[in-house]
């Protein structure tokens, strides 16, 4: 992932997801063999989805208690996104898989005027 779309301000995870709610973007993309997958009957490659922005967070109490919030478009104009957490809290079934899969989703680069205010 390139830095510069790493967004590290100090917005809450909760902060984040309460944004997404209120503008209906708050579809989760869940990881499941086939593809990710938002609850809409529909399965996504890696080819129909682009990242649009990450958050990463660190818990303040506990190094080991960290995520990552990818923001995330997929080729009909669904947003939404996906949550990881890393280090040894990661809860895929198939870490390898996600990790793999995630790798290969673009991401679109738009500067800073496109979601700006998440």
């Amino acid at each position: 992932m390139a830095d510069a779309n790493v967004k590290d301000d100090m917005a809450t995870l909760s902060t984040v997801l309460e944004k997404l709610r209120l503008r209906k973007a708050d579809n989760e993309f869940r990881w499941t063999p086939e593809g990710f997958t938002a609850g809409k009957g529909k399965t996504y490659q890696p080819e129909e989805l682009s990242i649009l922005r990450t958050y990463r967070f660190e818990g303040e109490s506990n190094p080991s208690d960290s995520s990552i919030l990818y923001i995330i478009e997929a080729n009909d104009h669904l947003i939404g996104y996906s949550l990881d957490a890393y280090g040894v809290y990661s809860n895929h079934d198939d870490e390898e898989g996600y990790d793999n899969f995630i790798r290969k989703i673009s991401i679109k680069d738009h500067g800073d005027q496109v979601l700006t205010d998440i």
